[in-house]
């Protein structure tokens, strides 16, 4: 059982954020799904964090992978 803290930082047209979403469904990630293309504070708050305006963003207990990153989101879920 994984009991990481997962975010991921989408819009619902983003292809790649669609891709990362069936990923983390697929392996039984339970994550957090912030819509920010609706909410303005976290869009500011992912630009401020990482320097990126860029969707997906997957936020794996503080650590941050920009896009999707299929290998480096295993590693850090230990998949």
């Amino acid at each position: 059982m994984n009991n990481k803290k997962v975010k991921i930082y989408s819009t619902p047209t983003c292809p790649f954020c669609i891709m990362a979403k069936k990923f983390l469904k697929d392996n039984n990630i339970e994550f957090e799904d912030i819509d920010v293309s609706r909410d303005k504070k976290a869009a500011e708050e992912i630009v401020m964090k990482t320097g990126q305006m860029g969707v997906p963003v997957v936020e794996i207990d503080g650590e941050i992978v920009i896009g999707f990153d299929r290998d480096k989101i295993k590693k850090l879920l230990n998949l």
